[in-house]
């Protein structure tokens, strides 16, 4: 458990401690949110990437998604084989604990220990993506093959793509 909140500050020397290609992108505006990120950068919110904190089964896993991904707790369950029930999404004072950083600036990495990291597909789709640079007011910036470097994480499709049928809609399946 962390001694007080981490900083962006506390971020920056994990980037340079570590030799990460990344950087750090102070904001004029708070950022808490995938759509006030991406208005303040002028990018596509899918270009923006949220880490969320589950806990599946009493263990606790990092899921990076992509800003326009819905996480589908579905996936995640049939990941890890066990019932929808047991994903849960961490509260505010259980991410601050496991992380370091308030919930709304979660970086990727740089927590106290490192957490078992899913990372979306869909990121794949841009050069640069910009995730939680430590609090709601600063960004970070990397490009995914980097980030799934420095978190080691599992790629994922994090939604369920099915045939368009009577249950679904075309907005369901992403099509």
């Amino acid at each position: 458990m962390p001694q007080s909140v981490l900083t962006p500050a506390d971020l920056a020397g994990f980037i340079a401690a570590h030799g990460i290609a990344a950087e750090i992108v102070p904001m004029t505006v708070e950022t808490p949110t995938v759509p006030a990120a991406a208005a303040a950068l002028g990018v596509a919110p899918a270009q923006i990437i949220k880490s969320l904190l589950f806990i599946i089964r009493d263990a606790s896993v990092l899921v990076i998604a992509s800003g326009e991904t819905l996480v589908d707790r579905g996936v995640l369950a049939a990941r890890y084989g066990v019932g929808k029930k047991q994903i849960k999404l961490a509260d505010a004072e259980t991410v601050l604990r496991l992380t370091g950083y308030p919930a709304g600036g979660v970086p990727p990495f740089g927590h106290p220990a490192p957490l078992p990291t899913l990372l979306d597909r869909a990121v794949l789709a841009w050069d640069t993506i910009y995730g939680g640079g430590g609090d709601d007011r600063t960004l970070l910036r990397i490009a995914p093959g980097e980030l799934e470097r420095v978190t080691g994480a599992e790629w994922i499709g994090l939604r369920l793509r099915s045939a368009v049928g009577p249950w679904r809609s075309t907005r369901d399946t992403g099509s």
